[in-house]
């Protein structure tokens, strides 16, 4: 896996995460009966992103690690996925010389 591989399945997983967390414990003005005119009512008073993306790197740098040995390992290959053999023989395999 090269750098800039590792670097972009951080930020994916990064963001699958903080999809998660952004909704938690979040107060509308709504639900405050503090609406602010010419905002929606779905509007969050006080989103606390910088809490929450603490939190989401907290998450997933572990799940990215994880990740990240699994595929250098090789316990999972892509031809783990390959259930009708579309992806030719041995795709998920290094080339031997001839």
């Amino acid at each position: 896996m090269a750098i800039t591989s590792a670097f972009v399945l951080l930020a994916v997983i990064w963001f699958m995460v903080l999809f998660i967390v952004l909704p938690l414990r979040l107060t509308t003005q709504g639900d405050a009966e503090d609406v602010v005119p010419g905002t929606p009512r779905s509007a969050p008073i006080d989103p606390g992103l910088r809490r929450k993306a603490k939190i989401v790197t907290a998450v997933a740098v572990p799940i990215w690690v994880i990740v990240c040995t699994i595929i250098l390992t090789g316990v999972i290959t892509v031809d783990d996925f390959d259930l009708f053999h579309r992806f030719g023989p041995g795709s998920g395999s290094p080339v031997t010389p001839q």
